[in-house]
């Protein structure tokens, strides 16, 4: 028997030089970079501030660890998706901070040059494998029917949403083909609940120790009281742009952590993840979104039928029990009153002004099959349409936005999408065998379906670190399943 080298396995009857993918953790190699960076910075920056100014010493900083990280985004592709995952979570926090510098530029940058070495490796290690997959083929169709509406939409609305729908979008492939090995989803995921705890903990400071004098001055604006001071009390956001996006991101966090459960996890561990849970759940709360709220139950349900056993049927009838009786419970606090409200829309006044919306712009989407043109609404239509009927108009629901700017063939792609990307997550979840990844599964299929149903009452996944979160999912679905079938793990 002919024994490989530790650097090479193989193929059916191939013998591939394995991918630097799977050697150590991302974030050690830049074990290189990290000292003489420090070092340069340490000497360099206080010696240019002194002597030419500030911007000088800012600009020798972009340069000495700016570079460096450059390639290890573009070179080590595990590290770049890391990056992203981390700056994706922090960007609006520092921008609320009044940070001066165009910190979505650099985001989006930092995207192009995951896809610049995603192309790269591409080249030196060509794989295709993942276009011919369902998801593949529908999140291609998806961004070429984008690209489509130039010839409908505004060009400068276009260029200014394309930007952060077909970039994002396409991110699901580097995340295909990057994610090679289950040490580094392990790592995704550690990273991801570490981000939703520190969001957590802060939002639970906003709550009982109140705001950052940057976050006052903000809120010091009528129209922030008029959206967030709902009731007598300040909805929470924590270092999201809004209280919607914060509380999607605790919904998916306790969920990622509830079917973590389900694996391979020790009794401690497995005990961690339920407090986690019920921690990110507790400042979901505090957001004061209504949309959220019934998410955690509707999801509760899939996990239910997915997974069932005596045990989880237990375990879902006592959930049940316990929010049925959260819900019509006799309360004069604020917060769970909103909660109760949630599952009242007939006695909710937003959710009736939403709906007389939504009838008002029927008409419109029956008589324009491709819809009014891409970033047609929002910021950018006040920007560069301001006297459009649909610069005004208020979509509120990432559904009603769709079918107002592509219209219903538009609606009707992303809900395909939506459609293909659980029907593949339910069947891989019953194709794998181990217990680890049917876990890892079940999380980005229950995180997706709920973001789908969130999708209709909020705009669920167009705000940082949602949409990139999104597609991470999305892309773990195949990749799990591909590392079950595959020897090297």
């Amino acid at each position: 028997m002919k024994v490989l080298p530790a650097s090479y396995f193989s193929v059916g009857k191939k013998i591939l030089p394995a991918s630097r993918s799977y050697s150590g953790s991302p974030l050690l190699r830049l074990n290189h970079f990290i000292p003489i960076a420090l070092l340069l910075a340490a000497f360099v920056f206080p010696l240019l501030v002194a002597c030419f100014g500030l911007i000088a010493g800012l600009m020798a900083l972009i340069v000495i660890i700016g570079l460096p990280l450059v390639y290890a985004v573009v070179v080590y592709p595990e590290t770049g998706i890391l990056v992203l995952l981390i700056a994706a979570y922090l960007v609006m926090w520092i921008i609320r901070m009044g940070v001066n510098f165009p910190l979505g530029t650099l985001m989006d940058a930092l995207q192009m040059l995951l896809l610049l070495g995603f192309f790269i490796k591409q080249k030196t290690n060509p794989d295709w494998s993942f276009i011919k997959t369902p998801i593949s083929k529908m999140v291609l169709t998806w961004i070429v029917y984008n690209l489509f509406e130039v010839v409908n939409s505004n060009f400068f609305c276009w260029l200014y949403t394309i930007r952060t729908v077909a970039v994002i979008t396409l991110l699901y492939f580097v995340f295909v083909y990057q994610i090679k090995s289950v040490k580094f989803i392990r790592t995704i995921l550690k990273v991801w609940i570490a981000l939703t705890f520190f969001a957590a903990a802060y939002a639970f400071k906003q709550e009982y120790f109140g705001f950052f004098a940057f976050e006052q001055a903000q809120l010091a604006d009528p129209l922030m009281v008029s959206l967030l001071f709902i009731g007598g009390i300040w909805r929470k956001f924590s270092i999201f742009s809004d209280p919607v996006t914060f509380a999607y991101n605790m919904v998916i966090g306790s969920l990622l952590c509830m079917c973590l459960l389900t694996g391979t996890l020790k009794t401690w561990k497995k005990a961690v993840m339920l407090l986690l849970a019920l921690f990110f759940l507790l400042n979901m709360l505090y957001s004061g979104t209504r949309g959220a709220y019934v998410l955690v139950p509707a999801a509760l349900v899939l996990i239910a039928v997915l997974n069932y056993s005596k045990k989880v049927l237990a375990m879902s009838i006592i959930a049940g029990i316990l929010i049925g009786i959260l819900i019509v419970i006799p309360t004069s606090n604020p917060t769970i009153y909103r909660f109760q409200s949630a599952f009242k829309p007939s006695e909710d006044a937003s959710y009736m002004v939403r709906k007389n919306n939504q009838k008002l712009i029927q008409p419109f989407i029956l008589t324009h099959p491709i819809g009014g043109g891409l970033g047609a609404t929002g910021v950018w239509g006040m920007r560069f349409a301001p006297y459009s009927f649909l610069a005004h108009f208020p979509p509120d629901s990432g559904y009603v936005r769709v079918a107002v700017e592509l219209g219903p063939i538009g609606l009707l792609l992303i809900c395909m999408l939506m459609f293909v990307i659980l029907k593949t997550g339910i069947k891989n979840y019953f194709l794998i065998r181990n217990p680890e990844l049917k876990a890892y599964c079940l999380a980005a299929t229950t995180i997706v379906f709920a973001l789908n149903i969130g999708n209709f009452p909020q705009e669920a996944i167009v705000q940082f670190p949602t949409n990139i979160l999104f597609f991470l999912a999305a892309a773990l679905i195949p990749v799990s399943l591909k590392l079950d079938q595959s020897p090297i793990k």
